[in-house]
C-alpha cells in the first residue's frame, strides 16, 4: 500500500509502516512548502503531480508531503521519501535547495528536482520559471489602473527571484504612468494567510489602491475585497474565486508539462541534471484571463505584450534602465542577461526603500 499524501511528523511514520513503495512502478515524490488548497504556488505543482499520474496511469506513483518547513524537517522528508523508494522527487520550494544537495549526496541512484534554487549535482537538476514576464504584465496593467498612484507589493523573501518581479512590475507600471510609486512590504514567509492578510491592509492603510503579491495564498485578494476598491492580482494560480473583482487578472505557473517530461526522461533512463528556466514563450508561465474590470484599451495593450513576449520581440528588461543610485546599468537596447537577473540583488531606479539584507 502507497500512501498518497505522506503528512509531515507521524505520517511519516505511518507511511513507513505500510512498506516501501511498490518495485514495479516508478514513484515520484513532491515536496511542498505549503498546503495543497493554498490556491496558489503548492496548489499549482499539486496539479502538475495529479498530471503526472493522469498523464502514466499505473505506470507511476506519486507521493507527497505538504506544508513542509524551510530546514531540516525537509531534510528529514526527502530522506524519508528516498528511504521508501522513491525513483525522482521534485523539491518545490527556494529555500529546499541546500536539503536537497545533502540529501541527494546520500541517495546517488535517486534523481533529484529543485524548483527555483541555483545548486545542482549529478542527481540534483534545478527549475524555476521567469515570473518577471508575468510582472512586466501586471504592471502595465496596475499603472493604468491605480487612481491614487500608489502600487502596493507584498514581497516574501529578498531574493532574486523576488526583486525580479517588483523591479519589473515597476519598470512598466512607471512606463505607462510616471506617477506611480510602488511601495513593498517584506512578510518573510511564502505562505502565511494572517501575515499576507496584514501585510495587505497595511499596503491598503498606506493608501495603495492595487496590491501585488509574491505570497502564496489568497489572503491579499480577500483583504482587497473587504477594502473594496482595491485591485488585486492572482499570484501562481488563477485564484478565479476573487474575479472580475478585485482580482482582474493573474500570473498562472504551468509545472505540468515539465513534471510529465522529467518523468518520462527517468522512466527512460535519459535523465540527466538540468537547468531549466522558462516563461510565456514555453508556456510554463501563463496569463490568466484579464477580466471585464480592466478598460478595453488597458487590456488590448497588455495582450500585445503577452504576444510580444510570447513571440520573443520584447525582453521586460530592455534598457536604458539604471539602478536605484542612478548609475546605469543597461544601455539603450541593451537586455539583460540571465547572470544579472539570476543574481539581481538592487532596485532600479525610481523604486525607494532598502532591500533587506
Amino acid at each position: 500500500m502507497i500512501i498518497k499524501n505522506l503528512l509531515a511528523g507521524t505520517g511519516i511514520a505511518l507511511a513507513l509502516a505500510t512498506g516501501a513503495f511498490a518495485q514495479d512502478t516508478t514513484t515520484v515524490g513532491f515536496v511542498y512548502v505549503g498546503p495543497v488548497g493554498d490556491g496558489g504556488w503548492t496548489y499549482e505543482h499539486d496539479k502538475g503531480r495529479q498530471a503526472v499520474e493522469a498523464h502514466f496511469g499505473d505506470a507511476v506513483e506519486t507521493v507527497f508531503v505538504e506544508s513542509v518547513p524551510e530546514g531540516p524537517d525537509a531534510e528529514r522528508v526527502m530522506t524519508q521519501m528516498a528511504l521508501q523508494g522513491a525513483d525522482l522527487i521534485f523539491t518545490t520550494s527556494f529555500g529546499y535547495m541546500d536539503a536537497t544537495i545533502n540529501v541527494a549526496e546520500r541517495f546517488p541512484d535517486v534523481k533529484f528536482e529543485h524548483a527555483t534554487g541555483y545548486k545542482t549535482a549529478d542527481n540534483v537538476a534545478i527549475y524555476n520559471a521567469r515570473f518577471y514576464e508575468g510582472r512586466a504584465i501586471q504592471g502595465h496593467i496596475a499603472g493604468q489602473m491605480t487612481e491614487s498612484n500608489i502600487v502596493g507589493y507584498i514581497g516574501s523573501y529578498p531574493i532574486p527571484e523576488v526583486i525580479q518581479g517588483i523591479n519589473s512590475a515597476f519598470i512598466h507600471a512607471r512606463e505607462v504612468n510616471p506617477d506611480v510609486e510602488f511601495r513593498v512590504v517584506w512578510a518573510y514567509t511564502w505562505f502565511d494567510p494572517a501575515k499576507e492578510a496584514e501585510a495587505a491592509t497595511v499596503l491598503i492603510e498606506q493608501g495603495a489602491d492595487v496590491i501585488l503579491q509574491h505570497t502564496d495564498s489568497t489572503a491579499p485578494q480577500a483583504a482587497a475585497q473587504a477594502a473594496g476598491n482595491v485591485v488585486t492580482f492572482g499570484q501562481a494560480s488563477d485564484m478565479s474565486e476573487f474575479a472580475p473583482f478585485p482580482r482582474v487578472s493573474s500570473i498562472i505557473d504551468d509545472w505540468a508539462p515539465y513534471y510529465i517530461a522529467r518523468t518520462q526522461a527517468v522512466i527512460d533512463g535519459t535523465w540527466e541534471s538540468t537547468d531549466t528556466w522558462d516563461g510565456i514563450p514555453e508556456g510554463m508561465v501563463a496569463i490568466g484571463e484579464i477580466t471585464e474590470a480592466v478598460p478595453a484599451d488597458v487590456k488590448a495593450s497588455a495582450e500585445a505584450m503577452i504576444a510580444a513576449i510570447r513571440n520573443r520581440e520584447y525582453h521586460p528588461f530592455t534598457g536604458p534602465l539604471n539602478r536605484q543610485d542612478g548609475s546605469v546599468w543597461l544601455a539603450e537596447g541593451e537586455v539583460a542577461s540571465d547572470a544579472d537577473l539570476l543574481g539581481m540583488n538592487f532596485y532600479v531606479e525610481g523604486l525607494t526603500g532598502d532591500i533587506p539584507q
